[in-house]
């Protein structure tokens, strides 16, 4: 349930007139993704998508995420557009929350991940990361390597009530991964998506139609960003990474841009970082997300299974 914030119909109508787009004729909570308060906004004459930000995400790092989704958007890649007010800002506020108005995008997730969505979908992943380039502003990615310590730290016990010896393993984990952390200056980086997984995709047939939720967003190597669909989009069940998908997901970014060397030595490693990186956080909600309340808790234990998977995998792996 990602509906955590009720709008009035009287706030709804107020706020709709700061903008050009005419009467609101239904406003429905949406019930996917689990950050923020969504909405299907429809107008007489389309529908949009209505976005009041809730806690986690800070207020004050917005105009960077609608920055860049606007600067994307303008050059052709298929993501929501934020839609300005007659003032000719985005951002506004809506129910004592920050609130946003992007553009309805037509298509859906796949139910089933086949060699040829991999493929579109890393097509679409090099898109991002070449159309993105000159987007000039700078956000550190807040969930990298140097959290992930900290991150374990603040869930306590939870790794061992979860499981007996986790917090160990994953300590362990993260010490060999930091140790073998490629240089982020000696790498080609920019701005990455961090959070590509397939509800944050949008396809009409095999052709990718939408990329939504920004809000991971940050600047941090394109091949951290590959490595995230790697253990979001190639592995069928828990345990088992699936080659011939890994292969149509590299050779279909390949297809927009092309990995350097160091970038395919660094794969096993930034693969391993993003399954911690998941893991972490999953088991971080685990131990602070109330049983009774709206968010369903994710297992942190599939990213362990997959973590284990990939620290068995060699470089040669990763090639196509």
């Amino acid at each position: 349930m990602a509906v955590y914030t009720t709008i009035f119909p009287e706030a709804l109508k107020a706020f709709m007139t700061q903008y050009d787009l005419g009467e609101a004729i239904s406003c429905e909570g949406i019930a996917e993704g689990v950050e923020n308060s969504n909405y299907l906004l429809a107008t007489h004459d389309a529908r949009y998508i209505l976005t009041l930000y809730e806690k986690r995400v800070k207020a004050e790092e917005l105009p960077w995420f609608l920055g860049l989704m606007r600067h994307l958007a303008s050059r052709a890649l298929p993501c929501p557009t934020p839609v300005a007010g007659r003032d000719g800002e985005s951002l506004r506020s809506l129910m004592e929350r920050p609130a946003a108005i992007t553009t309805f995008l037509l298509g859906r997730p796949v139910d089933t991940i086949t060699p040829e969505i991999c493929r579109a979908l890393g097509k679409a992943l090099a898109d991002f990361h070449e159309l993105g380039r000159d987007y000039p502003a700078h956000r550190p990615n807040a969930l990298g390597p140097e959290a992930w310590k900290p991150l374990l730290v603040a869930c306590g016990e939870t790794g061992d009530e979860l499981r007996p010896g986790l917090t160990h393993e994953v300590a362990q984990a993260i010490d060999d991964v930091v140790a073998k952390w490629p240089d982020r200056e000696k790498l080609p980086h920019g701005q990455i998506h961090a959070d590509l997984f397939p509800d944050n995709v949008f396809f009409q047939g095999e052709r990718v139609s939408g990329i939504i939720d920004f809000y991971f967003a940050c600047t941090d190597l394109f091949a951290y960003d590959l490595a995230i669909c790697i253990n979001a989009w190639c592995f069928p069940d828990e345990q088992r990474l699936e080659p011939i998908l890994l292969k149509a997901l590299l050779r279909g970014y390949e297809a927009g841009r092309e990995l350097s060397a160091a970038e395919r030595q660094a794969l096993s490693v930034l693969s391993q970082g993003a399954a911690l990186r998941f893991l972490l956080t999953r088991l971080y909600d685990w131990g602070h997300t109330s049983p009774d309340a709206l968010v369903t808790r994710k297992d942190p234990l599939v990213y362990l299974s997959r973590l284990r998977t990939l620290r068995g995998m060699t470089e040669a792996d990763f090639h196509v």
